[in-house]
């Protein structure tokens, strides 16, 4: 028979049922017997306003759950809206919510992921698309590698995002980076509205920056590292092309430490349609001026500034602790060696947009096509800053 335990001791690991242990109370002897036990726990405690940590185990006794146990999972209670968290799993994903559990089968964490985020130690997002659709191999291996090894370096767990044969993977093993970095069929950019294809298919995909925050928010991890993030392209008020990056920012609590926006966008635009998703957006120094990616300033100011890491740490817990279902975008301006190759860049993106119009290239096409003009015409240039910005940001 199947039983669950609940111990109220936070990052506790759990021996398996029978053994002598630090177990405390038996919720049930099945799993909706056990859901309605904790439910009722949660609902008597939702008005003490402080964190209850809770760590459960399954014991092997049912086919789709054996060989499998939880490590810890942390719900926090608070006079508002309940914060749902993640549950440690070897390879499972679980969500806790106030009236049961359930599981995404579609979903493969690291076991180095799963510690990490079961014992509360910072975790940073990283997307893959830089792996499958910034740069040729091996350059796009070595900057996913280089990138990692900054966050590793800085005391934090890099959780980089893909999806290989139509499983998402949250902390991508070396071999499964390899795999992505030499695909012969390339991998499919994939955000919200791709996930369904890309999965039931079993194909390979790139996370965007948009796919990545979905995930990243799925698993509970609420922070987030890229390069420069989706826009309003220029135009856009007729062609409506706007990226899902800013329509996911609004939708989801994760903070996106960036070098700006991409400065083939509009980035006057992607402001206020920030502004209008919901989205708490600050600059990283002493400044409210948005950075554009390759320079360091731009025309236009974020609303807010934070100063210090302390400052930034502030912000991010203030969202979270609401419970607001939006994220915050934190610019971080590039170094000011960057600036004048960022000056003749711009002047190349400006060229790359014209062509585009000209040949009518639209919708996902048009990134890729102004990024490729753009380092052809710095002769490589662009592409250099790029790897440099995009190590910067973390």
């Amino acid at each position: 028979m199947t039983q669950y335990c609940r111990v109220k001791k936070q990052q506790v690991l759990v021996p398996a049922l029978g053994e002598e242990s630090r177990q405390s109370v038996l919720c049930g002897t099945d799993l909706e017997d056990c859901q309605k036990n904790w439910s009722r726990e949660i609902d008597s405690r939702q008005s003490v306003g402080r964190v209850v940590s809770v760590t459960l185990q399954y014991s092997a006794g049912r086919a789709d759950i054996s060989s499998l146990w939880v490590e810890c999972v942390s719900l926090f209670l608070g006079t508002g809206e309940r914060l749902p968290e993640f549950v440690a799993m070897h390879h499972k994903v679980l969500r806790v919510f106030s009236r049961g559990i359930s599981t995404f089968k579609l979903v493969d964490v690291s076991q180095e992921v799963s510690r990490a985020l079961a014992e509360r130690q910072p975790v940073l997002a990283l997307e893959s698309t830089i792996i499958t659709h910034g740069m040729p191999y091996p350059r796009n291996l070595e900057m996913a590698e280089s990138v990692e090894q900054i966050v590793r370096e800085q005391g934090a767990v890099p959780a980089t995002i893909g999806i290989i044969g139509g499983r998402v993977k949250v902390g991508l093993e070396r071999d499964s980076m390899v795999e992505l970095a030499t695909l012969k069929t390339p991998a499919i950019k994939t955000s919200r509205r791709d996930f369904p294809y890309v999965l039931s298919k079993g194909l390979n995909g790139g996370t965007t920056v948009s796919g990545t925050i979905i995930v990243a928010n799925l698993v509970g991890i609420k922070v987030f590292a890229t390069g420069g993030i989706g826009g309003v392209h220029r135009g856009g008020e007729v062609s409506m092309d706007v990226s899902a990056d800013l329509t996911e920012l609004g939708r989801n609590p994760v903070t996106v430490v960036s070098s700006g926006v991409k400065s083939i966008l509009d980035i006057g635009r992607t402001l206020e349609y920030l502004e209008s998703q919901g989205v708490c957006v600050a600059t990283y120094g002493p400044t409210k001026d948005f950075p554009s990616f390759y320079t360091p300033c731009s025309p236009h100011q974020a609303p807010y500034h934070v100063e210090s890491p302390k400052e930034a740490a502030g912000l991010i817990h203030s969202l979270l602790e609401l419970g607001l279902q939006s994220g915050v975008l934190l610019g971080v301006p590039v170094p000011g060696q960057f600036s004048m190759a960022g000056e003749e860049i711009e002047a190349a993106i400006d060229a790359a947009v014209a062509e585009a119009e000209q040949k009518n290239i639209t919708g996902k096409e048009v990134t890729p096509y102004i990024l490729s003009r753009v380092s052809a015409l710095t002769s490589g240039k662009s592409l250099d800053t790029s790897i440099l910005l995009s190590s910067h940001s973390r």
